[in-house]
């Protein structure tokens, strides 16, 4: 799909074979001035399965960042083209038919870590610039990083490390129940190596599989082990399926539950009564300490969509505005100057600077804490915001980690 100048989804081919017509006219009327050839981004972002609910918010974000500029980026029109990314191998072809085909300047998108590991292989072999804007495994700005790919999200060390303190206050007995996939493993990992620092013991740990229906199982054995934490590692409708069980079986509020990188979309799919644990999450609509260029994005996502926007909508629309001003810095469309106007690209937010590091192209930005609130008081605000870690605005380099830690040669 694609987005015609009132900001609305329009058929793809349909948007292309007019771009066509409009190009072709002068042939046939000689005193009509040539159109201008759009500039066109891709968009890849699944269209179904489990993360399909969040991926929405993340589009409606982008498509926001673009209706906001008038539908163009350096003072030219512009499209976003939207392909869907249902495996990592479907991902890789349909990066290539953007470039290829459509021929996208860049490519916006990512929103599971096994879709974007493989699409920002990818974007360095056709050498185009890919801003990966929801998924969090480490390695897409550590050991994979490439010169061609940012990232938004916090990668899972950075908020694992975050979390950390927040579950050591329960205690050091842990148990852990996380996805057999890319963002689960990576939890596991980092997670058990942060407990053992603290000299801290893991008393369980079952890896399951992506799209569980039945956790009772796995919550039986949780229940028995008694231990004085879960730290979780379920993505998206996994999350949602383990949490309305673990209530179901009267698991809620007996033992705490904790877990990296909440979405929304994930907390209001569990529902009031089975919502529970403490979260670290990039953004919240409902932060009092947003700024007021967040505030106002929360009140045009509002009144466009008819409900607030959940923190993917946040991170569709940050993620799009860094391309998109970094196009219009560039005054061009050729990778390299992208690339080196993504490198200078920041913007002031109240008291915060966004912007990506130059070593690793990994985003620095603070995440929230987040707790669900005792009592709801209505459909969408579930949270109380705990702390912005760090804590300390000047931890946020070493948070993050160093060069020699990341471990990421750009090339």
């Amino acid at each position: 799909m694609t987005q015609d100048t009132s900001g609305l989804l329009v058929p793809r081919r349909k948007a292309l074979l007019g771009a066509a017509a409009l190009a072709a006219a002068p042939l046939a009327a000689p005193h009509i001035a040539r159109a201008v050839e759009p500039i066109r981004i891709g968009l890849l972002l699944a269209k179904t399965g489990q993360i399909a609910t969040q991926t929405d918010y993340l589009a409606n974000g982008t498509f926001l960042a673009m209706h906001e500029r008038g539908n163009t980026i350096a003072g030219r029109p512009a499209e976003l083209v939207w392909l869907d990314e249902p495996t990592p191998q479907a991902a890789m072809q349909a990066m290539q038919e953007l470039v290829q085909e459509d021929k996208v300047c860049a490519v916006l998108g990512g929103s599971l870590s096994s879709n974007a590991l493989a699409e920002e292989a990818t974007a360095a072999r056709l050498q185009i610039p890919f801003v990966c804007n929801n998924a969090a495994a480490t390695d897409i700005t550590g050991k994979n990083c490439n010169r061609y790919t940012f990232r938004l999200n916090t990668p899972v060390v950075v908020q694992q490390r975050m979390l950390a303190p927040y579950a050591l206050k329960s205690g050091k007995r842990w148990y852990h129940i996380t996805a057999s996939c890319a963002f689960g493993q990576d939890i596991l990992r980092t997670s058990r190596a942060l407990l053992k620092a603290a000299g801290g013991t893991e008393i369980g740990a079952d890896e399951v599989p992506q799209n569980t229906a039945d956790f009772s199982s796995f919550i039986l054995k949780i229940r028995e082990a008694r231990p004085d934490v879960v730290v979780g590692g379920l993505p998206a409708e996994d999350l949602s399926t383990f949490l309305k069980q673990w209530n179901a079986l009267g698991m809620k509020g007996r033992i705490p539950f904790m877990e990296i990188a909440i979405g929304d979309t994930d907390i209001w799919a569990i529902g009031p009564e089975a919502a529970t644990g403490t979260f670290t999450t990039m953004w919240y609509y409902r932060n009092p300490a947003n700024p007021p260029e967040e505030q106002a994005f929360a009140a045009a996502y509002t009144k466009k969509y008819r409900k607030p926007p959940a923190d993917s909508a946040w991170m569709g629309w940050i993620a799009a505005r860094s391309l998109f001003e970094s196009i219009d810095a560039a005054r061009s469309t050729g990778p390299m100057a992208i690339i080196e106007a993504l490198e200078a690209w920041k913007v002031q937010a109240g008291p915060l600077t966004y912007g990506y590091r130059r070593f690793d192209h990994q985003m620095l930005a603070r995440n929230l804490a987040v707790t669900v609130k005792a009592k709801l008081a209505d459909r969408w605000d579930y949270f109380d915001v705990d702390a912005t870690l760090p804590e300390n605005i000047t931890d946020l380099n070493k948070v993050f980690g160093t060069r020699e830690e990341i471990g990421c040669e750009l090339g």
